[in-house]
C-alpha cells in the first residue's frame, strides 16, 4: 500500500515540467524566491521542488527552513494532507478502462517493450492501470533507487507539527484532467520511451546546484510536446495560479511549494508575480 500510495502521488506531480523551452531572461541559482509589495505587509516565498529524490540526495537548506517557519500556511499544487483528495487519487490512478482496451496493438507492443527495458514488467502487469499511472512507475525507476524522499510530504509532516493550515493550488481531479488532456497516447509513449536514468541525474544535478534555468531547460523535450501540451501543462496552470496567489498573499504569509519547472520562463510563475507588480527575489543565503 505504501509504494502504491507514493505512486499515486507521482502520478499526478511528475509530469507539470514536461514543457517546451520559452525565451525568458535568466535568473539567479536559487529554489527559494521572496515575493513581496504590491501592498503585502508581509513577504511570502516561492519555492521550487522536483517532487521527489533519492534520499541521499534530499536536502532543504537553512535559508528553506527559516522561510518555512516564518510563514503561516503552506499552499502545495495539490493538498495530500485532505482524505477526500488521497480518495481521489487513488480512484483516478486506475485506467477508466483496460489499456488492453485503450491503446491500439503497435501501441501496445510499444508500450510493452519500454515496460520490459525499465521495468522488467510486461503491459499486462499494469492492464488495470492509467497511461499515467505507468508513466509514474517508469519514471520512478528512473532514480535508481528504493528510498525515495517527497519534498510535498516532507512540507506536510512539518506543517502538521507547526499546526498551520495546508491547502491546494489544484484539486486531484482538476490535475489528472490537465494530464490527460495534455498528452496523446503516442505522445505518452514516446516520452516514456525517452525517460532514461541519464535524463533523471542530469535533473537532480540541476536541483542540488538550485540553477532554476538549467533545471527548466533539462526538462523540456521539443520532439515530443507540442504547442498545445506546453500550454496546458504549463502556462495556464501558471497563469490561473498567479491570479489566485494575490488574495492567498494579502491575507497571511504563504510558503508555496510547486514544482520547480513552473519558476522560470516568460510565462514562469516568478516573471507572472513580477509583472502583476510584485517585488519577487532570490533568497541566495
Amino acid at each position: 500500500m505504501k509504494n502504491l500510495f507514493k505512486l499515486f502521488i507521482v502520478t499526478i506531480l511528475l509530469f507539470g515540467a514536461k514543457t517546451q523551452a520559452q525565451t525568458s531572461p535568466k535568473l539567479e541559482n536559487s529554489l527559494l524566491w521572496e515575493v513581496s509589495g504590491n501592498g503585502l505587509s508581509k513577504p511570502s516565498y516561492l519555492y521550487g521542488t522536483i517532487h521527489m529524490i533519492c534520499s541521499p540526495d534530499y536536502f532543504l537548506t537553512d535559508k528553506t527552513k527559516k522561510a518555512f517557519e516564518s510563514s503561516e500556511k503552506v499552499m502545495l499544487e495539490i493538498n495530500f494532507s485532505d482524505p477526500k483528495e488521497m480518495s481521489e487519487m487513488q480512484q483516478l490512478a486506475m485506467g477508466k478502462e483496460p489499456l488492453s482496451k485503450k491503446l491500439s496493438p503497435e501501441q501496445l507492443t510499444k508500450l510493452d517493450a519500454v515496460l520490459k527495458k525499465s521495468t522488467g514488467m510486461t503491459v499486462q502487469q499494469v492492464d488495470s492501470f492509467s497511461l499515467l499511472t505507468v508513466m509514474s512507475l517508469i519514471s520512478m525507476k528512473t532514480f535508481g533507487c528504493t528510498d525515495l524522499k517527497f519534498y510535498e510530504m516532507e512540507f506536510i509532516e512539518q506543517a502538521k507539527k507547526r499546526n498551520i493550515e495546508i491547502g491546494g493550488l489544484e484539486t486531484v481531479k482538476e490535475q489528472f484532467g490537465i494530464l490527460e488532456n495534455a498528452y496523446s497516447n503516442d505522445e505518452m509513449i514516446a516520452m516514456l520511451d525517452e525517460s532514461t536514468p541519464d535524463e533523471t541525474a542530469k535533473l537532480v544535478a540541476a536541483y542540488k546546484t538550485e540553477n532554476i534555468d538549467l533545471l527548466y531547460d533539462s526538462t523540456t523535450d521539443k520532439k515530443f510536446t507540442s504547442e498545445k501540451t506546453k500550454k496546458i501543462i504549463l502556462d495556464s496552470r501558471n497563469l490561473n495560479w498567479v491570479k489566485n496567489m494575490p488574495e492567498l498573499m494579502k491575507k497571511q504569509s504563504i510558503f508555496f511549494a510547486v514544482g520547480s519547472g513552473h519558476l522560470a520562463g516568460e510565462l514562469g510563475v516568478i516573471n507572472l508575480l513580477r509583472k502583476a507588480g510584485y517585488t519577487v527575489k532570490p533568497i541566495l543565503k
